[in-house]
């Protein structure tokens, strides 16, 4: 199995993901576009994992490279690809599929909860989390749900957390941050922001779990 995980920045690598796919018997092939490495051909890649960024969905003019992940996106959605988007990889997979990305009501940041609706306490992959999953918040914009898309989750300030739409999974939050990827992030992250060290080991074990599930279900051979 070919997994490509998109990196935008060095504060924000695959973290948790990495052994998740690992267990599942994956090939995973780190692309680091802020280093200047190329997108990928669909063709190339068996499953894509998008991961997060300070840069929004659409600036396109300060990083041309967007507008190729949302191509490579959409490509690998319509070759039936799984593709993993968390945060800013969730509102390109929702751009990729036509919804609007805008500015939300304010910033969520720090560890905090998401609800599951009860398309998402039925998914396999969030729903054995429990109806409140714990996660790390760090976001100001939100997206649209995508045409034929299904919420699985949301909060009181960002009503759409989480979506699939297929094979596909979109995560407005993050649960693939251990304390390593924490303290990379932790610098970059908005002041006043609240990380409570009993509920990041309540998102390390949650995201675990979640994640090996999310990996299991790629398809073998991919």
């Amino acid at each position: 199995m070919q997994v490509a995980v998109l990196q935008h920045v060095p504060f924000e690598g695959p973290a948790l993901i990495t052994p998740a796919l690992a267990g599942a018997g994956a090939d995973v092939r780190v692309v680091r576009l802020d280093l200047g490495d190329p997108v990928p051909d669909a063709a190339e890649v068996g499953a894509l994992v998008v991961l997060g960024g300070p840069m929004g969905a659409l600036d396109d003019h300060d990083h041309p490279h967007l507008a190729r992940e949302r191509a490579l996106i959409a490509d690998c959605v319509r070759r039936d690809r799984p593709v993993l988007g968390v945060c800013l990889g969730a509102q390109l997979l929702a751009a990729a599929l036509g919804a609007d990305v805008r500015r939300g009501p304010a910033a969520e940041s720090g560890t905090g909860t998401v609800t599951l609706t009860p398309a998402g306490l039925d998914d396999p992959v969030l729903g054995p989390a429990g109806p409140r999953p714990p996660v790390v918040h760090w976001h100001r914009d939100t997206f649209g749900l995508p045409a034929g898309a299904v919420l699985l989750a949301g909060s009181d300030t960002y009503p759409h957390q989480a979506f699939r739409a297929g094979r596909s999974y979109g995560f407005q939050f993050h649960v693939e941050f251990d304390g390593d990827a924490l303290d990379r992030a932790a610098p970059h992250l908005p002041a006043g922001t609240v990380i409570d060290p009993v509920a990041m080991r309540a998102v390390e074990t949650a995201g675990a779990h979640i994640l090996a599930r999310w990996a299991r279900t790629l398809p073998e051979g991919a």
